[in-house]
């Protein structure tokens, strides 16, 4: 078992969520569906119970094997209680649950009582944005038999940015941090099937720290736990272009899920889910991976 700090290469092994079995080659696609009025994308577009229902049958209609449901907003804003964020979120997931039995249900949380109250719902998968703050989480994950997402946040308090914040290498400090969390949540009793590790894009990271974790993405894949990446329209693209708005980073976020993909993520968290279908499957034929969906050309 890889150990944290440890980056010595081992086989991937299938990803197992919701009693179904993914192999290291099969590239799954997260969407986000926020339940807060204040997202710093859609601003609120599926806050509403019907607009997310919305959105969650298209998502999943685009080719989206888990649905990401989240009741706070990543940045800075309102204070939301833990008993709200259970409102915006649990009822949902078991409605969700309920009309989309086959399809992983993701809570967007650090909180180990939203978890819970997630997962009692339904949900079948915690994702664990900000690196453990409550230890108590991986434990909810644990009870519950469900997966759990270890992600980097570089010991940033949840809802906080990063300010001058420096690693003496940064993928080290990625790789010891998200090592730990997925050993401790295999120690607990989380399925080792059911862990994967997120190098936290933007999340305790700078720009061009987060352009480095991507172009040395390899080193986590090679660990041989299952690598997510958020990188849907985030700002470290917004940086690299000079693009502010978050709706016009389509093309640079395309660009870099290409490069993920080429260096072996297998989940991607993402906005637009039929556009990073397209984008992961095209790098996948090119890698030779996966075979074109018709072969016409040259055969009439």
């Amino acid at each position: 078992m890889a150990q944290p700090g440890d980056p010595a290469s081992t086989a991937p092994g299938p990803l197992v969520l919701n009693g179904q079995s993914f192999d290291s080659d099969q590239r799954l696609i997260m969407a986000i569906i926020n339940r807060t009025p204040d997202s710093f994308y859609d601003a609120g577009a599926t806050f509403a119970d019907d607009a997310a229902l919305d959105a969650a049958r298209e998502a999943v209609a685009a080719g989206a094997n888990i649905l990401d449901i989240g009741g706070v907003k990543a940045g800075p804003g309102v204070v939301v209680s833990v008993r709200e964020e259970i409102e915006r979120t649990a009822e949902f997931i078991a409605t969700l649950r309920a009309e989309h039995p086959r399809t992983v249900i993701s809570v967007d949380t650090w909180r180990a009582e939203v978890g819970d109250a997630a997962c009692r719902a339904g949900a079948t998968l915690i994702n664990d944005a900000w690196g453990g703050v409550e230890p108590e989480l991986v434990e909810v994950a644990a009870q519950y038999g469900v997966g759990i997402v270890c992600t980097h946040a570089g010991g940033q308090h949840p809802r906080t940015r990063p300010h001058r914040i420096a690693y003496p290498d940064v993928m080290a400090d990625v790789l010891t941090r998200t090592l730990a969390l997925a050993t401790r949540a295999e120690q607990v009793g989380v399925p080792r099937s059911a862990i994967i590790i997120d190098p936290g894009h933007d999340f305790g990271l700078n720009t061009r720290q987060s352009l480095e974790v991507t172009r040395r993405l390899d080193e986590m894949v090679d660990t041989g736990w299952p690598v997510l990446v958020s990188l849907s329209r985030k700002d470290f693209v917004g940086e690299t272009l000079d693009i502010s708005v978050p709706q016009d980073r389509l093309t640079g976020t395309l660009a870099a899920t290409s490069i993920a993909t080429w260096l072996g993520a297998r989940v991607f968290r993402v906005h637009d889910v039929a556009q990073t279908r397209h984008t992961v499957d095209m790098v996948d034929a090119i890698r030779g991976i996966r075979q074109p969906s018709v072969n016409r050309r040259g055969l009439a």
